[in-house]
């Protein structure tokens, strides 16, 4: 199924990023990384807006749902990056992982039939990822567990919405302009919790490459999921992204040469034989 596909570019997309964030993070805060990351993506999307849709298209509804999509997108990562800073990734990667639930569950709400063997399948999917993450040993981060939960739980509380916003925003709009106004809504409440947080300052300037890497994978990342909105079964795409997590452990393994567990292979073929069921 082609929406399963894309949420897989999207998983290997932000799976790329996020070993990309371990470098990064150690040479500068999140914060400033991440609206950086989301200004580059901007940019490079800009283009794309000029040649292809129609703002014509994009009605009052479909600008107030890509805006949203875009709040709730910098709230996702900020939710994600506070839990794995504070929190031990087997405690936060189960939480964040298991968003798919409220992606279906949000589809099953609005009218899509969602039968009993694609709710196990879902289910499957969130339990292999919960499989990898759990089975990654501790980072030393646990020293508030309870603020590591509350993160992880607006983490992924707001990947669903997110996707959900984004793909309502699509079928209602232009899918290029509603990624577009997704985008500059992101950048804006990025900045401006920049500026509430210690006022804008910039990366450390040999991040920069890495940086725009990173801000081109998420571009494409974020938007491939709300391109999604055009395909059958579109909340399947950010079922299979939310693998992200379990891909990065992967890469991480593959790149880094962290070790993984038997259990956590056993979590990654669980997963994508899921995955491969709800592509039958």
């Amino acid at each position: 199924m082609a929406s399963l596909v894309f949420g897989l570019i999207a998983a290997l997309c932000w799976g790329i990023h996020d070993i990309c964030v371990r470098f990064v993070s150690q040479r500068g805060g999140i914060l400033p990384a991440l609206t950086t990351v989301l200004i580059i993506g901007t940019l490079i999307m800009a283009p794309a807006t000029l040649f292809a849709g129609n703002w014509a298209d994009m009605t009052v509804r479909a600008t107030a749902l890509a805006g949203a999509s875009g709040v709730t997108f910098t709230l996702a990562y900020v939710g994600l990056y506070n839990a794995f800073a504070i929190g031990p990734v087997r405690l936060v990667a189960p939480i964040i992982g298991a968003y798919p639930v409220l992606s279906v569950g949000w589809a099953a709400m609005a009218g899509q039939a969602v039968p009993f063997d694609q709710w196990l399948a879902v289910g499957a999917v969130v339990a292999g990822v919960a499989i990898v993450g759990f089975l990654v040993g501790e980072d030393g981060g646990s020293a508030n567990k309870r603020a590591a939960i509350l993160w992880a739980i607006l983490g992924g509380a707001a990947f669903a919405a997110t996707f959900a916003l984004g793909q309502a925003a699509a079928h209602a709009g232009s899918e290029v302009q509603v990624i577009m106004v997704t985008r500059l809504a992101a950048v804006v409440f990025a900045t401006t919790l920049l500026a509430a947080t210690g006022g804008i300052r910039l990366p450390a300037r040999g991040t920069w490459p890495l940086l725009a890497l990173m801000g081109a994978l998420d571009c494409i990342a974020l938007g491939i999921v709300i391109a999604a909105a055009g395909m059958a079964r579109p909340e399947f795409a950010s079922v299979a992204a939310s693998t992200f997590g379990m891909i990065t452990v992967i890469l991480a393994w593959a790149i880094l040469r962290e070790r993984m567990t038997p259990g956590q292979w056993g979590g990654v073929l669980l997963t994508f034989a899921a995955i491969g069921y709800l592509a039958l």
